[in-house]
């Protein structure tokens, strides 16, 4: 009797995981095929609009010549999406690797922290639109600029997480590292390092897609190549297939981008199953 209810008990926690393991497959499926279902419904609905409401094409093209103008000019956008590309991922790393530095300072000296981060609020607080003829007049017209302006887009975000993550450490774990006679660098690397590289990656997701907003944005000012130049030449030429081209191109890039920091996240951070969902 006794082995003929545990065997039962067996069969319903099995029933009961399978049950568990397709309600899971399910949501997940939901939660893909949702937003391409939502996704293709808008582009149906706007295909249909431009088409019966006679929408001029300058105004707004349907997504069928704006597909078109991808395919026909794709060498284009690719030449022009690399200078781009270069600048983003260039600025991103300078940036968040000045931002992880600082932060690393004033995690250890409060004073520097209380001497420099209001300077840092205030230079986050000009508007990029505004940074960027200066960051021109100083660096000249070529990439630099570009490169200036989205690490400075990148390196805020980054500096206020890293400064929390290292300083929000458990008190006890610090105690705990100290009676093992831990040197300084182990108790940076294995207690305050590691505790902040998840409020480093939820930095480093924001600022992958700023980099390449700053990025463009910087292109705006006298530059020739690259996504934000095209998007300027698009507009003052009216060609409203191109500029949604071009602004599909640089969103897809910026999607790739962060799409990129979250592997790395859930692949780093395995040890912290709940932040990496």
């Amino acid at each position: 009797m006794a082995n003929t209810a545990t065997m039962g008990a067996f069969v319903d926690d099995n029933e009961a995981q399978e049950v568990y393991l397709a309600a899971k497959r399910r949501l997940l499926w939901r939660r893909r095929l949702l937003p391409v279902v939502t996704f293709l419904t808008l582009l149906v609905v706007w295909e249909v609009s431009v088409r019966v409401f006679e929408i001029k094409p300058f105004i707004a093209p349907a997504p069928s010549a704006v597909m078109q103008v991808l395919v026909s000019k794709f060498p284009m956008l690719m030449q022009n999406l690399l200078p781009t590309a270069i600048e983003a991922i260039a600025g991103f790393i300078i940036g968040n690797l000045a931002a992880i530095s600082i932060a690393t300072a004033f995690a250890y000296k409060q004073s520097l922290e209380e001497a420099f981060f209001p300077i840092a609020v205030m230079v986050n607080t000009i508007p990029v639109v505004a940074k960027a003829p200066i960051l021109v007049l100083l660096l000249g017209n070529g990439m630099e600029p570009k490169i200036a302006i989205a690490a400075l887009i990148c390196f805020f975000p980054t500096l206020v997480n890293m400064t929390r993550g290292l300083r929000d450490v458990n008190a006890q774990q610090l105690e705990l590292m100290h009676v093992l006679s831990a040197s300084p660098r182990e108790v940076f690397i294995k207690v305050r390092l590691k505790n902040s590289l998840p409020y480093l990656f939820s930095a480093l997701k924001i600022a992958a897609s700023t980099a390449v907003i700053g990025a463009i944005v910087g292109e705006w000012i006298g530059s020739t190549v690259g996504i934000g130049a095209l998007i300027i030449q698009a507009t003052y030429n009216f060609d409203s297939p191109l500029l949604y081209a071009t602004i599909v191109v640089g969103s897809v890039f910026s999607a790739s981008f962060f799409g990129v920091i979250s592997w790395m996240e859930r692949y780093f951070l395995t040890w912290n199953a709940s932040g990496t969902r």
